[in-house]
Formats: structure tokens, sequence, C-alpha cells
């Protein structure tokens, strides 16, 4: 599920939304009031339950063929997406919607690339919720590897420190670190 042109998405698990007030979202790092929503490149990331940690990874400019072996892995496209075994059953089950807004009172929101689409003002949508159906499906369609992993840690460890550009959401529902050697890393 993606955006038309002249289009933004805003994914939820509420169906029943008529009206998306500014608000401080609870993991905002900035106090402005905004309405959140997402471009047609920045939807996969959405392709999840709202609460589910996730390590999103894809080639960019600078994206050696070492890391793109490494990280994304030979012959699998350019993008992948990684969850925990814990989330797979609500990654199967979840009942997500998309609603269409229109772009025009969004402007791009991130630095050093967009990641997301803010508006100031509030937003009608375009029409009702639309269901997501099925996230695998919306990820073997658009050819977004997904991956489902003991522990995120040790793969965003690797992505961070590679030449892949990457994107973590919400990371601190994500088991806890594996313990090395008996002492248990800092999280940065």
């Amino acid at each position: 599920m993606r955006p038309e042109s002249g289009q933004v998405l805003h994914f939820s698990e509420d169906p029943t939304i008529t009206r998306f007030l500014p608000h401080v979202a609870a993991t905002a790092r900035q106090p402005e009031p905004y309405v959140w929503a997402v471009d047609h490149e920045q939807s996969p990331a959405y392709w999840f339950p709202r609460d589910c940690p996730r390590a999103l990874a894809w080639c960019g400019g600078t994206t050696t063929d070492q890391d793109r072996a490494r990280i994304v892995g030979v012959g699998c496209g350019v993008r992948v997406h990684a969850v925990e075994y814990g989330w797979l059953a609500a990654l199967r089950t979840v009942r997500l919607y998309a609603y269409r807004l229109p772009a025009e009172p969004f402007r791009p929101f991130g630095t050093p690339r967009p990641h997301a689409m803010v508006a100031v003002e509030p937003v009608v949508p375009l029409g009702p919720a639309e269901p997501v159906g099925d996230l695998l499906r919306c990820h073997e369609e658009a050819g977004i590897q997904l991956r489902v992993l003991d522990n995120l840690w040790p793969f965003w460890d690797a992505v961070v420190a590679s030449t892949v550009e990457f994107s973590g959401i919400r990371l601190r529902n994500a088991r806890p670190r594996p313990v090395e050697g008996g002492v248990a890393p800092v999280d940065a």
C-alpha cells in the first residue's frame, strides 16, 4: 500500500479516525505538534504493527558491494527489513489501515534525509481508512526482503557500522541486547 500522486499516507490500527490533529508524539524528539504521514518511499517502513521493533536497511549511492552482500544479501534486491520472532504472529494478524491524506499541507521532515512528512494544521482524510491487508505479501510484492531474527541488536549493530542506509523504528521494544562475555554492552 503506497500513496497515489498528490497523497501521503498515515498508517494506523484504528480505522475510525475522521480528522488528524497536530500533536506531539510520545516518541517525539521535538516539541512542535505535527500530523505525521509518509510518502511513497517511506511507506514500507510502516507495514508493521505500530509497536513492532524493526531494523530497515537499503542500498544507497555510497553502499559498497561488500556491504550490500553482507547486509542485504547477494541476489536479494536492495532493501531488507528485520523483525524479531516474537513479533511474527502480530505481523501476520494485525489489522492495519492506511489513510490517504492530501499532500499539500505536508512538508518533508528529517535530516540529512527526510524520513516523514509533517503538517502543522488539522488534516481530513480523502476517504475512509483502507485495510492494508497481508503485510508479508506487501513486502513480497515490493521486492523487500523480510528477515525474522531471534534478536535485532546484532543485525542493527552491523547495519549502522556499514555503508547501507538505514532506519530503526520502535527499537526500544526489541528484546534486550545479548550479553557478550558476561557484560551487557551499553546501548547507543
